[in-house]
């Protein structure tokens, strides 16, 4: 299964959520799972790298690659049908690149907040998304949740999004999220991390 990981606006918590997913996966559902690393970043290389020196096993493989790389890749891990492969994209929409990507995405996991350029940026990502492939499964993620947003203002976006896909239980606004890596989840972010994600393989993603 390939999930894609993605939305037009940068900074929206791709790479954490990615981090956060392919260790929920390995760890407490006992998958396979590979990364692969598209964000101009690469911060999630950069952890995988940095993890590799503390000497401990890896629960799953990153790999950075470009956009361009995907049509050869596509070929391997459409093999591994009982595979988990998470793509990390870039923040941006401009690059043919991106097509065969999400042609080839069996979900999405669109990270977004509750503010109008996030809004605006994620509704614009599901429209091209929508015309490139028409029957993916958009599953959007509210992410660093400040307390003090309105409930108007929640309600009036997840209206707009259940028009391209399903809204999931929130992530709040913790810094304990900056402390993932490629190795574990902070113990404490670890339950409502786990309550969202049980939410996607029960109910939904993972089928």
């Amino acid at each position: 299964m390939i999930i894609i990981i993605g939305n037009q606006k940068g900074g929206a918590g791709k790479s954490t959520i990615t981090m956060l997913l392919a260790n929920y996966l390995t760890r407490e559902r006992n998958a396979k799972a590979t990364v692969i690393d598209m964000d101009y970043q690469q911060s999630v290389s950069q952890k995988f790298e940095k993890a590799k020196i503390l000497e401990n096993e890896e629960p799953y493989q990153v790999i950075a690659a470009d956009l361009e790389q995907f049509p050869q890749m596509a070929v391997t891990i459409k093999r591994n049908k009982d595979h988990f492969v998470l793509i990390d994209l870039p923040g941006k929409l401009d690059d043919d690149g991106l097509i065969p990507v999400f042609k080839a995405a069996d979900q999405v996991i669109c990270p977004f907040s509750y503010d109008e350029f996030s809004f605006e940026s994620t509704i614009l990502f599901s429209i091209v998304l929508r015309k490139i492939n028409p029957d993916i499964a958009i599953n959007y993620v509210p992410n660093r949740v400040k307390a003090k947003v309105k409930y108007e203002t929640q309600a009036d976006v997840n209206e707009q999004l259940v028009k391209f896909g399903r809204v999931s239980l929130p992530l709040p606004d913790r810094i304990d999220f900056a402390r993932t890596n490629t190795l574990f989840t902070p113990l404490a972010i670890k339950p409502m991390v786990a309550q969202l994600f049980d939410q996607l393989f029960t109910e939904h993603i993972f089928k």
